[in-house]
């Protein structure tokens, strides 16, 4: 499994939140934490769910060394999340990129002109 590298993206998946002013000192109500969507797009922004549900989730499965997902891509969202200000947070999805390569061993923004191929 890809535990240490996993941990380290959280890390720096992590630092570029904070870098962006993405990072929240206050959890979102219980009742928001409980979305059923993807993304969890119905009650919390993008940044939101990172920070309080994919990494933790991802942390908690690392640290317990359970199985990771191999089949996941979130950097496509965070591209049409951020699809206004990709400049802004070209390290934001380049981590997430990252992320998905590891785990999925493929990339889902392959061939995507705007973000280059610069993930690896």
């Amino acid at each position: 499994m890809h535990y240490q590298q996993t941990t380290i993206i959280l890390q720096q998946l992590q630092d570029a939140l904070k870098e962006l002013s993405l990072w929240q000192p206050e959890q979102p109500s219980p009742e928001a934490l409980q979305s059923t969507q993807p993304f969890a797009v119905d009650t919390l922004d993008f940044h939101q769910w990172l920070q309080f549900i994919m990494i933790p989730r991802m942390q908690n499965m690392v640290d317990k060394q359970q199985p990771l997902p191999t089949s996941i891509a979130i950097s496509p969202m965070a591209v049409q999340v951020y699809k206004d200000s990709l400049d802004t947070h070209h390290e934001l999805i380049r981590i997430l990129r990252k992320l998905d390569i590891l785990l999925s061993d493929q990339d889902p923004l392959a061939g995507d002109q705007d973000l280059g191929d610069d993930s690896r």
